[in-house]
């Protein structure tokens, strides 16, 4: 365990190290873990656990195209994958990682499966935090945790093929067995955590709801239209407006940001870049901190919630979903993008090589 100071708060990470290959291996060596929906954090967190040992089957309803991937991907009928209901019989962890919706739509055929001693584990809060919405209520006689990486279940997989580990935090909401801690942090390390910070049920969902609609997805790309839009209407070229939004920050900054912080990034660039940044990120944070207080609020009050299980409750859903993804995929900015990564000489064949 690391301990963690940053101002007057102390923090606690666990690493890898706390919980060793051999560690891990003797806390899971009679469990069976039943993952339970195979998207994209699914997928990523079971390979990664049947890559480090341990005893995995998948719960997938026949017939769909996810089926058909987990078959790609080596999981047997009758052996190691069966039909929801069924994993969940035979597992002694469930891991619920379905989305949001199908876990409330799920509930009543999986909540029978949870006996005495089993572990319910999540990489969400949404369900537990939000149940007087989704009906998810655990029996009192089981452990019920949480994992949740931070990164898409790709990113998962992705580090882990690499051998990096991805940040994740834990949290546990129920200790029946008493080893509810360590089946969870063991758990944690087999999914391909680096390290993992404790907090709760209540404080990840808020958290990552705010972060999603917020800096992670609904904000930045928010600031980038805004930004494209105007370079546009005072007559810049669409390469020359995605250039400056979009590729310079996630090509060149953002890395630099990642590899050793905002100030790393501020320090590596042009004096003239510098006095612009320090003198207008106040004028952005002032502009836009009522915006996300309103967004805090509106995910603490439990309407995001309310407005998420609503919205792909509908039979509707995937067809309005592809619909909204297919306007941004059409509109100019996105076009633009298309052609400027295809111009990356990554992208490009590699050169001849020189005759020897």
């Amino acid at each position: 365990m690391k301990e963690i100071r940053i101002g007057d708060t102390v923090e606690v990470a666990i690493e890898r190290a706390d919980y060793p290959p051999e560690r891990v291996r003797d806390i899971l060596k009679d469990e069976v873990v039943a993952v339970i929906g195979y998207g994209v954090q699914g997928r990523g967190q079971s390979l990664n656990m049947r890559d480090n040992g341990v005893r995995v089957i998948v719960g997938q309803r026949k017939g769909s195209s996810t089926y058909d991937k987990c078959l790609e991907d080596g999981w047997k009928p009758g052996e190691t994958l069966f039909d929801p209901e069924e994993a969940a019989a035979r597992g002694t962890i469930v891991q619920y990682l379905l989305s949001d919706a199908g876990q409330k739509e799920m509930w009543p055929r999986i909540r029978p499966h949870l006996t005495a001693g089993k572990a319910l584990y999540f990489s969400h809060g949404f369900a537990i935090v939000f149940r007087d919405m989704t009906g998810v209520i655990p029996p009192p006689d089981i452990d019920v945790i949480m994992v949740a990486p931070k990164g898409s279940g790709t990113t998962v997989r992705r580090h882990f093929l690499e051998g990096r580990g991805i940040n994740s935090s834990f949290a546990i909401y129920q200790d029946a067995t008493g080893r509810a801690r360590d089946r969870c942090l063991a758990l944690g390390v087999a999914i391909g955590s680096g390290y993992l910070f404790e907090t709760t049920f209540e404080k990840e969902v808020i958290s990552d709801l705010t972060g999603e609609r917020g800096v992670l997805m609904g904000a930045i790309y928010g600031l980038w239209l805004a930004q494209y839009e105007v370079l546009r209407e005072h007559g810049h070229s669409p390469s020359e407006a995605f250039n400056e939004t979009v590729e310079e920050a996630t090509q060149s900054l953002y890395p630099l940001i990642g590899e050793r912080g905002m100030d790393w990034m501020y320090a590596n660039c042009s004096t003239t870049a510098q006095r612009g940044a320090l003198d207008w990120f106040r004028i952005f944070r002032d502009a836009t901190k009522p915006v996300f207080e309103r967004l805090y609020q509106s995910v603490a009050s439990g309407a995001e919630a309310r407005r998420v299980l609503e919205a792909n409750s509908r039979p509707d859903y995937r067809q309005q979903l592809e619909k909204e993804l297919k306007e941004i995929a059409e509109s100019e900015m996105w076009q633009a993008g298309a052609i400027v990564r295809s111009l990356r000489p990554e992208s490009q064949a590699p050169p001849p090589r020189p005759a020897s």
